[in-house]
């Protein structure tokens, strides 16, 4: 389909040559074929001489060359446009060529009336400037390259006026020639990427796979610490809990911790939900876990490092819980233990609904690091305009945090610590995402406190857009994915089996040539063998096939029989004489 603004100026041209020419106030139809060059004087201007400019109309600007135009080209185009000598000796007078036409803007264009005060009417600037941007985006779309440092440096203003779109009756125009796709070097799906366009952000299925992979590492690494954490409680009797203001002033609640779980996973529901219908869900999930894994690594090394007392005295913790008194045991008994321990918390999500039960990992809090880091996640992915779900899932953050005090299951700087931690990671780790020059800048502070930051933002430059997808849009990318999963399975298959028939064919060929070969030089060695000893042929049989069948030259020097050969139409022959040779029976045998 032809681009409305290409096709524009090249239909106003054949237009103008197929006009019907006024001829003695009447009017008469030329011929396509017959071109009349079209005499446009100029106006007369104060101070000037009358200039009379005879132009060829039949030739349409090429785009391509419009940066080499000079002065005279520029003002010939000028005249084309039917525009006055004023302006027309303004563009010769301020020296603009070609190039400089290109980069032209609209306060350029303003600054000739304004501030260099040249008698140009009003209308007269406004069709200047269409005429110049229509002029501008022909050679862009048409002849202007990644590397033009011409187009590149053009910078055109939002408020230009635009030019007639493609949205009318096809024209006759011949379109340009569309640039080819490349991928960037720095996309690792670039089917995916090119399919979507340039504009939007390639899923990158396996970048995706490495941030799991890496959050549950942390996550192993998270369970195995509060084992040990738990060993190293101290002891409730000579330490009792430390002053703190708000768990001073609140009396415990028993059921509030369930509550504070309770509302992380309506949190989580809501996250689900976003990621279901967000059109760049697996760039979400590579953020989502790459955040969750560096947090909580960070919690790992704070709650190793320093063993604060229990916050309250309902809490049932003692070292002997989870200590490994037993002589017997030796370090390998030991580890697999604590390994069974942490797999039992981490297979309940440390959650006290799911049966878990810790203490010792106190600073700082992991529940008020996951309610954070949903609450952030939903409001930054999810539009604006949705204020509700924003109250509500602040609203959820907070009475959370407020639910995990009033348990007493954490002291009040675990909390304040996890909240501002948590939520200066996101806004860091999105703000060098979204400014490609800030993560460039500081690339050396990136790798310490984001791992594989350059990795996973390889392939984003720059925000990425809130879009959505329907359910049947969901639906139809869901099956495009499965087709696409069982195309790629039975492509493989094919190909497997198909290697395996040309690896079975080769070796039968092969050991098959070889073995016809070795029969072939024995069986004649044994017939030369028997004939010397005794003067005559070895069998009736033997005889009959040396004379009947002619002998031909081997490749190595010798004489080969071609009875012999197992694709002459002799067979039956050559296996009677190979069945009358004692020791390639045996060897048949054998």
């Amino acid at each position: 389909m032809c681009d409305g603004e290409i096709c524009e100026l090249v239909t106003q041209q054949q237009a103008r040559q197929a006009a019907p020419q006024r001829i003695n106030g009447g009017e008469e139809e030329m011929p396509q074929d017959h071109v009349v060059p079209q005499k446009i004087p100029s106006h007369v201007s104060i101070g000037n001489p009358i200039v009379i400019k005879t132009i060829e109309a039949s030739d349409p600007v090429d785009p391509c060359k419009v940066a080499l135009w000079g002065l005279d080209e520029v003002e010939d185009w000028a005249i084309m446009e039917n525009f006055s000598v004023i302006l027309t000796n303004c563009m010769r007078t301020e020296l603009i060529d070609g190039e400089v036409l290109l980069l032209l803007t609209e306060d350029d264009v303003r600054a000739l009336r304004y501030n260099l005060d040249y008698k140009l009417s009003f209308g007269e600037l406004k069709k200047f400037w269409l005429a110049l941007s229509r002029l501008q985006r022909l050679v862009k779309l048409s002849c202007a390259s990644a590397d033009d440092p011409v187009m590149n440096g053009q910078t055109q203003k939002s408020n230009s006026q635009p030019l007639v779109g493609s949205g009318g009756p096809s024209s006759p125009c011949a379109c340009p020639p569309p640039q080819p796709l490349d991928c960037p070097s720095y996309v690792s799906d670039c089917e995916t990427y090119l399919r979507m366009g340039r504009g939007s952000v390639a899923p990158e299925y396996f970048k995706t796979a490495m941030s799991l992979g890496y959050s549950f590492v942390v996550t192993w690494i998270t369970s195995f610490v509060m084992v040990i954490v738990h060993e190293r409680v101290p002891d409730m009797k000579r330490y009792p809990p430390l002053p703190d203001i708000f768990l001073d002033n609140v009396p415990h609640i028993p059921w509030a911790f369930n509550m504070c779980e309770i509302t992380g996973s309506l949190l989580f529901t809501i996250w689900l939900f976003v990621l279901i219908f967000h059109k760049y869900r697996m760039v979400l999930l590579r953020r989502f876990f790459a955040l969750a894994g560096t947090v909580f690594l960070l919690r790992c090394v704070t709650m190793l490092i320093t063993s604060l007392s229990v916050p309250g005295t309902h809490l049932q913790c003692n070292q002997k819980d989870f200590a490994i008194d037993d002589t017997n045991v030796d370090m390998f008994g030991a580890l697999v233990m604590r390994m069974t321990r942490a797999y039992r918390i981490w297979s309940g999500l440390g959650m006290s609904i799911q049966g878990v039960r810790t203490c010792g990992d106190y600073m700082f809090s992991g529940h008020t690091v996951a309610l954070t880091l949903l609450n952030f996640f939903i409001t930054e992915y999810t539009p604006r305009n949705l204020y509700f779900l924003h109250t509500l899932t602040w609203l959820l953050n907070m009475f959370g945090i407020f639910f995990i005090l009033a348990a007493h299951e954490h002291y009040s700087i675990d909390v304040f610590v996890a909240f501002y931690i948590t939520s200066r990671l996101f806004l860091y780790y999105h703000t060098l995402a979204n400014n490609r020059a800030l993560m460039q800048s500081d690339s050396n502070r990136t790798r310490i406190w984001f791992p594989m930051f350059s990795y996973f933002e390889s392939s984003v430059q720059g925000i990425v857009p809130n879009e959505f997808d329907t359910l049947g849009t969901l639906i139809d990318g869901l099956i495009d994915q499965i087709f696409k999963a069982k195309d790629l399975m039975m492509g493989g298959a094919y190909r497997y089996w198909m290697e395996r028939q040309m690896s079975a064919k080769s070796s039968i060929h092969m050991f098959g040539a070889e073995s016809d070969r070795f029969i072939q030089t024995r069986s004649y060695n044994l017939r030369q063998t028997a004939s010397n000893a005794s003067g005559i042929a070895a069998t009736p049989v033997a005889s009959a096939a040396s004379t009947s069948q002619p002998q031909a030259q081997n490749l190595n020097g010798g004489v080969r029989d071609i009875s012999l050969d197992p694709y002459s139409s002799a067979s039956e022959s050559s296996a009677q004489t190979l069945a009358n040779v004692p020791l390639l029976r045996e060897k048949k045998v054998l």
